[in-house]
């Protein structure tokens, strides 16, 4: 029941009831409403600045639990790279170099992606550096992953061509083993015979009587086949693949021809004087991938221990050359 009120009129020295008109009582209503919404709005901003909803609780444990996740999968993609890398070592010093193949070179092993745009789709969020970053971590362990599983199946091609590669690599002497005192120059600056000047001396020269048979030092065949009255005179070069080649210069006769395959240990000619020469002898040169290399390293299938320290004493002696 709505509560009657009254006001005492002095005048009459009595009491009249209050009358409210019909807009005093609208206004009345809308003040009211005002003042309600107002305080309303205070409170539930208020609330909301101090206190956390179940959904806002829920969702910042969801975040923290993400950012857990995330630390430790970025730890555990660091630990892979680590990983990977001593992978990759042991494959470039150990595998490789067992099968005679160069290293990896690191920019293959960790080159980029292209593309400007690679990862426009995760940019305009609020963690777009981390999402991208983290992508590309990612990307670069994925490519240098498979690198290496291409290293692999090089490897494994290699392991399964390596009793033909172990024919192949140069491993005898060119000339009998007799008298290692023979062998009158190695790899080196040396004085060149004609000229009298000090020059690089590419091979190592083996000094025998003119017709003392020549051998090939490893399986392969005759690439290159030239009779000339200067330079390497008559001379062969054979080609044993896995990137070795021989030459053999200043021939006095060659017993085969341009194409031909030959077997470690077979007669491909005779020692001579032809060419630049100043005395029969042969002149032998290792070449590894385009580069020539000292051929006293590839001499370990004729040679004991100690006479391998011989033939190095020998072939050190700064003398002179016989081409």
């Amino acid at each position: 029941m709505a509560k009657v009120k009254y006001t005492y009129d002095s005048k009459t020295l009595s009491y009249r009831k209050i009358e409210r008109t019909w807009k005093q009582r609208v206004k009345e209503v809308a003040l009211f409403s005002i003042a309600a919404a107002a305080f309303g709005f205070v409170f539930y901003t208020a609330a909301d600045l101090w206190f956390e909803s179940p959904k806002e609780r829920r969702m910042k444990r969801e975040l923290d639990n993400m950012v857990i996740q995330y630390d430790l999968m970025n730890g555990k993609l660091g630990e892979l790279a680590t990983v990977l890398s001593d992978i990759e070592k042991r494959d470039d010093e150990i595998y490789r170099t067992i099968f005679e193949a160069g290293p990896i070179p690191q920019e293959v092993r960790t080159a980029g992606f292209g593309g400007a745009n690679r990862y426009k789709n995760l940019e305009g969020f609020s963690n777009s550096e981390l999402l991208i970053d983290t992508r590309k971590k990612l990307d670069q362990v994925a490519k240098r992953a498979y690198v290496q599983t291409k290293s692999f199946d090089d490897v494994v091609e290699m392991a399964r061509n390596k009793e033909q590669m172990l024919a192949s690599i140069p491993a005898i002497q060119p000339v009998a083993n007799k008298n290692l005192k023979r062998m009158a120059s190695g790899y080196g600056y040396r004085i060149h015979p004609i000229y009298k000047v000090r020059k690089m001396h590419w091979g190592t020269d083996f000094a025998a009587p003119t017709g003392t048979p020549i051998y090939a030092t490893g399986d392969g065949k005759v690439s290159t086949y030239k009779r000339s009255r200067s330079g390497y005179g008559r001379h062969i070069v054979i080609d044993h693949g896995f990137g070795y080649q021989t030459l053999y210069a200043h021939m006095n006769k060659i017993e085969v021809r341009r194409g031909q395959r030959v077997k470690r240990g077979d007669l491909i000619g005779y020692v001579g004087s032809t060419g630049s020469s100043t005395a029969p002898h042969l002149h032998y040169e290792v070449i590894k991938d385009g580069r020539k290399i000292n051929p006293i390293n590839y001499f370990f299938n004729d040679l004991s221990a100690e006479q391998y320290e011989e033939i190095l004493k020998i072939s050190s002696h700064s003398n002179q050359s016989f081409d």
